[in-house]
């Protein structure tokens, strides 16, 4: 019988998938009677007996020494100028212990504790208390850094100043001390100079030592140290809110300059400058003028910027030259001829006036 290829093939297969069967049956059954050892009581994952024991560290060769030093190599970088946070924990006659997290206990110096008098430390700071502190410092060679508080309320307080300035705020202060040159003052903590010809009040100068005046910002510098103020700017600003151009006010000759006389009107001085006495020509104010003369003036400028007041008596002049021949005259006819200089102003506006535009 001749066999072909394909039966041959076909024969050959079915013999090697029998054998692979026979195979396999005798493995499962050698596996089924095989002993794994796997115990029948297996520890689940949250079972402690589970984990391995906690290894005991007192072998590790690391010292508490040796991580004090680790510790030492990352110490906080402070720096002048920064500001800090800090505990005080000791108080002693010439300053403070600050806890501040370095290595040593920094210190504040006594005059360093605030931008004003103070008798103790104690008037400022108590044990256990928190609080900011600027560094004046580096390290000393004992490591210890330098502290102040005065350096960060002098900083906050030229802050608060230049606010007020900008406000155009009239501020009130004590005056603690005088000199030739004016009087001086504490603001926000900060020593302020009022120049004597800003100082406005019947006082002598002196005798200003514990007054409260207002006062009017006229240079705030923190680069060049200087706060100057005016006294005179104050009252003149008060003053102005009840006065206007126009309006005749009395006045008491407080002094005379060749270039005129400074009339107190209330409690504020204005000028009456030589060339505003009288129409006609005057040599000099002491012809026609004297100290502590009372007289009728009218406002003719209010400059609230510069503080100051300019009067006029030779626009009450009802005849060019009166206030040379006839004063009293002058005085009678003050509200008159007042009114008649106000009905001018009022003309001159409604001339300057810009002419309507009318649009077909």
């Amino acid at each position: 019988m001749t066999v072909t290829p394909s039966e041959l093939e076909s024969s050959a297969t079915a013999v090697v998938e029998s054998d692979l069967d026979t195979v396999a049956d005798q493995d499962f059954a050698a596996d089924a009677d095989l002993d794994l050892g796997i115990p029948e009581d297996v520890p689940s994952a949250d079972d402690p007996s589970s984990r391995a024991a906690a290894r005991d560290i007192e072998g590790v060769g690391f010292t508490l020494d040796e991580f004090a030093s680790l510790l030492s190599k990352y110490d906080y970088n402070f720096k002048p100028g920064d500001v800090v946070k800090g505990a005080v924990f000791a108080i002693e006659s010439k300053g403070a212990m600050i806890d501040i997290g370095a290595k040593t206990a920094a210190f504040m110096p006594m005059q360093e504790v605030s931008i004003n008098r103070v008798e103790g430390i104690a008037d400022v700071l108590e044990p256990g208390e928190e609080r900011e502190f600027f560094i004046l410092s580096e390290e000393n060679e004992d490591g210890q850094l330098t502290l102040s508080i005065r350096r960060i309320e002098y900083q906050r307080a030229w802050e608060r100043v230049r606010q007020l300035q900008k406000e155009d705020a009239t501020i009130y202060s004590e005056v603690f001390a005088t000199n030739r040159g004016g009087a001086l003052v504490r603001v926000e903590g900060l020593r302020g100079f009022i120049p004597g010809s800003h100082i406005s009040t019947r006082k002598p100068k002196e005798d200003l030592v514990a007054d409260f005046l207002p006062l009017k910002f006229l240079e705030v510098d923190e680069e060049r140290n200087r706060l100057v103020l005016s006294h005179r700017r104050a009252l003149v600003e008060r003053k102005m809110n009840r006065l206007e151009v126009g309006e005749v006010v009395i006045g008491t000759v407080r002094g005379i300059k060749p270039y005129g006389a400074f009339i107190d009107i209330g409690g504020v001085s204005g000028l009456l400058h030589i060339s505003e006495i009288s129409h006609e020509h005057i040599e000099t104010p002491h012809t026609v003028l004297n100290v502590n003369d009372q007289m009728k003036v009218m406002i003719i400028d209010l400059d609230a910027e510069r503080g100051r007041i300019s009067l006029s008596t030779k626009a009450l002049e009802p005849e060019p030259g009166d206030m040379l021949t006839d004063p009293q005259k002058v005085f009678e006819k003050a509200e008159e001829m007042a009114a008649r200089y106000k009905q001018m102003l009022l003309e001159q506006a409604e001339d300057n006036e810009p002419m309507g535009v009318t649009l077909d």
